[in-house]
């Protein structure tokens, strides 16, 4: 079962996944297994990550996030939505980069907010996640 920043995945929306679907190829990334595609994959970066916690939260001197998202398109690390101050969607609406991935380790999914969807790449790089 995968946990997405505290809660199981059959909690949230379904990921309409089809094992028949052809694979495409995007951002120079392969995707699989999807009914639905991500239509902003192009918009990600080769970008690292902007250090081991939330930016807003460490700022502030906090340390109380729940889960670390990482931007795909500048490298922000924020907080999820389970988190008190929520900054990885706040980061989100204020800049409309689209793709977060999990910065957790042994996580190794994407989520992309005008598109809804939940997904993983073949071939990505490995997750570095936090310290």
């Amino acid at each position: 079962m995968i946990v997405v920043c505290g809660e199981a995945l059959s909690t949230r929306r379904p990921l309409h996944i089809d094992r028949h679907a052809r694979a495409s190829t995007a951002g120079g990334f392969r995707i699989s297994f999807m009914a639905r595609s991500c239509k902003h994959i192009g918009q990600m970066k080769d970008v690292g990550p902007s250090g081991p916690g939330c930016v807003e939260c460490l700022a502030a001197g906090k340390h109380d996030w729940v889960h670390l998202r990482w931007c795909q398109e500048c490298g922000h690390v924020g907080c999820c939505d389970n988190s008190p101050g929520k900054h990885a969607t706040g980061h989100n609406r204020s800049t409309q980069h689209p793709i977060i991935r999990s910065y957790e380790p042994d996580e190794d999914w994407y989520y992309c907010y005008p598109d809804d969807l939940m997904f993983e790449l073949e071939d990505a790089p490995p997750n570095p996640s936090h310290p």
